[in-house]
């Protein structure tokens, strides 16, 4: 899909991933409508972007205000190619230490607003004559992650309803909207950066942990090259998805492995402390 003068809405735009994901599609050609529940954010982070970029606030959970980013979306840019959903919230620990609040939270942004995101985007899509929704999962979408449960719940809800969905699409006869999944390893951004000292978020230092920038270059590629699920590094995709296929021997052996990414998320600590984490642009 040449991606030249197409618009594109990107949601958790205000910083971190979103807000890379935003540039990478700028620079490739797209008007971007950069939203996050901070409106403040995403006007700073779209005067960042620049290219025409613009930003409202939008809060995913709400259904009809992703209906209404959609539309400004078309307004303002002249057609809704793409969206991104990458809104997300992570809170570790185990699930019967955490509030209902706590609980919710994480359930209504990943997997609710995942599908209020998809489903606004589709409407308009489906009139517009085709399009391409890209959802951010995680690998806690594809295998369990202790320490973080509510968490993959929220995540493989969204999966599973993102597959499924494409698959009801495609029995509906539509052929030219795509839906793909994003899985990746740990990220640097606020969102696991601020858990350095958490052991309830092991999980997510347990592989390669991932700048946001690789991240957004491959949405940039995906974009073009739509893929149902992807994994990132690729190498953990087969991992995860063998502990995921052998449930009782991810039982029998969490312990050694959050033993070891408890390990690493210590020495990232020590890195970052000794500033030589994170890795200085080249």
């Amino acid at each position: 899909m040449s991606t030249d003068r197409k618009g594109a809405l990107v949601t958790g735009a205000g910083r971190g991933l979103g807000k890379e994901i935003a540039r990478v599609l700028a620079g490739r050609g797209m008007t971007v409508h950069l939203t996050d529940l901070d409106g403040a954010a995403a006007e700073a982070a779209a005067r960042d972007v620049g290219h025409g970029a613009f930003a409202s606030a939008l809060d995913v959970r709400d259904e009809e205000a992703c209906r209404a980013a959609a539309s400004m979306t078309e307004e303002r840019a002249g057609s809704l190619a793409v969206w991104i959903n990458n809104a997300g919230v992570l809170v570790p620990g185990p699930a019967w230490e955490q509030d209902a609040a706590t609980r919710r939270l994480m359930i209504d942004v990943n997997a609710i607003g995942t599908i209020n995101g998809t489903l606004a985007a589709i409407e308009r899509m489906r009139v517009a004559g085709g399009g391409h929704v890209i959802n951010v999962i995680s690998l806690a979408g594809i295998v369990a992650a202790p320490g973080e449960g509510i968490y993959a719940a929220s995540k493989h809800a969204a999966i599973g309803f993102s597959i499924s969905t494409l698959a009801d699409l495609r029995i509906a006869g539509v052929r030219d909207i795509d839906i793909s999944c994003l899985c990746p390893d740990g990220i640097w951004t606020p969102m696991v950066s601020d858990k350095l000292s958490d052991p309830q978020a092991a999980a997510s230092f347990s592989g390669k942990m991932l700048m946001p920038e690789e991240v957004a270059e491959r949405v940039g590629r995906l974009v073009e090259r739509p893929r149902v699920v992807v994994t990132m590094p690729r190498w953990r995709g087969g991992f995860v998805r063998l502990y995921d296929a052998l449930p009782g021997l991810a039982i029998r052996s969490v312990r050694s492995v959050l033993a070891l990414a408890r390990m690493q998320q210590r020495t990232m600590k020590r890195k970052v402390e000794a500033g030589r984490w994170p890795p200085r642009p080249r």
